[in-house]
């Protein structure tokens, strides 16, 4: 897997950019064609709402894609965030390989 120092596209930002503006419909008009509230799709597009596989399937079917183009995004994000978190990559970095850490127990 490549990491990138860059951030990688949100969902949110790829709903809103190539989605929403170049088919002219708004965040209500998605909502409905989903089948969820207007704020699930808004907390989409702003980030503050994760793609879970009930929605991957919903997006995917809305925007006739896949349901893996949707939770790829996710996943690209959710591991960037995590090793660009100082915090959360310390935590990370004290895992050890599981051979390495029977041989210290022995």
């Amino acid at each position: 897997m490549i990491i990138t120092k860059r951030q990688p596209v949100s969902v949110g930002e790829m709903i809103t950019e190539e989605y929403l503006g170049p088919l002219q419909i708004t965040q209500g008009q998605l909502a409905e064609a989903m089948g969820v509230s207007r704020r699930t799709v808004n907390e989409l597009c702003t980030g503050k709402r994760a793609v879970t596989v009930d929605t991957a399937l919903m997006l995917a079917k809305v925007f006739e894609n896949t349901p893996d183009f949707w939770l790829n995004l996710q996943r690209r994000n959710d591991i960037w965030a995590a090793l660009h978190s100082p915090k959360r990559k310390a935590k990370i970095e004290k895992a050890r390989p599981i051979r390495e850490s029977a041989v210290q127990t022995s």
